[in-house]
């Protein structure tokens, strides 16, 4: 298949080099230049979207935020210009569900399909293409589509028509947010009183606490190692998405908007950038301790 990406940063061009090993013609575009390696495993490039969507059959975007997915799709030379009938738009990035339904009914107008497909499981999974992918649109158009969401990941689910995959995406990043909070402040308390934060982490790895997020990001906290997988900024974004959500629909989300405080701390710091695991630096301040570091009289 001719298939066609979007967007080749730190998940991007991992997710587009899975599709080439499954035998695919990569018609590729970014703004920062197709990477060296895709060219060398034979990705083609393209100078706009237009071109982009003109030579795939399916096109997918993996871009940061909703701005960034407007312009991919609908700026001077964007990809909607080369949809039509036949073709499939995919959008893997984490945006706004409502603006997902905005731009699935555009796409539609131009007789192509729009499937939304946002991701779970960082720049790792995208290298092992182990990728969790929540789709929302039309089961005609998954089910073309399915096959290539499997070179990319592991666990594809169909959640509901489009704007699903985006609102199932903005739960996960709830559940990832409130869990780093809760993985930080469980270590930082371990630690202040004097217990060895690591042993207590790997404990915890064998009980009921378990969790990817203690596994993964509980051992960066302890290494100190905020290079980012996936960024603060990033994670501010899709809390900031969920909780505009539930203003709109009048729910309360209190530990969330917690969680995105501390993100927002995190920036104020100079954080923006950090892995969403250097959360634990904001609470680090309020703790007055550095995790790992001799409790306070000891």
């Amino acid at each position: 298949m001719d298939v066609g990406f979007i967007g080749l940063g730190i998940m991007g061009r991992h997710m587009a080099a899975n599709l080439m090993k499954g035998g695919h013609a990569l018609h590729l575009h970014s703004r920062s230049g197709v990477p060296q390696e895709l060219l060398a495993a034979g990705g083609k490039p393209c100078s706009s979207g237009k071109e982009v969507a003109q030579r795939a059959e399916v096109i997918f975007s993996m871009v940061p935020d909703t701005p960034d997915v407007e312009k991919v799709l609908f700026a001077p030379g964007g990809a909607a210009e080369g949809l039509g009938s036949g073709k499939v738009f995919v959008d893997m990035s984490s945006i706004s569900p409502i603006e997902t339904r905005r731009f699935a009914e555009r796409v539609r107008n131009l007789g192509a399909d729009y499937l939304d497909a946002p991701v779970s499981g960082g720049d790792v999974g995208a290298r092992a293409a182990t990728l969790t992918i929540m789709v929302g649109g039309a089961e005609a158009a998954f089910a073309r589509v399915k096959p290539l969401f499997d070179l990319m990941g592991k666990n594809v689910t169909l959640v509901g028509g489009s704007g699903a995959g985006q609102t199932c995406k903005v739960a996960n990043q709830i559940v990832v947010a409130l869990t780093i909070e809760a993985v930080a402040e469980a270590l930082l308390f371990a630690s202040k009183a004097g217990v060895d934060p690591a042993k207590v982490r790997q404990a915890l790895l064998g009980g009921f606490a378990s969790s990817r997020i203690l596994e993964v990001h509980g051992e960066r906290m302890l290494q100190r190692n905020f290079q980012p997988g996936a960024r603060v900024a990033l994670h501010q974004k899709d809390l900031g998405n969920a909780l505009a959500g539930a203003r709109a629909m009048g729910l309360s989300l209190p530990n969330t908007a917690t969680a995105q405080e501390l993100f927002n701390a995190c920036a104020a710091m100079g954080g923006s950038g950090w892995d969403h695991s250097g959360m634990l630096k904001a609470l680090e301040k309020l703790a007055n301790h550095e995790l790992g570091a001799p409790a306070r009289g000891s």
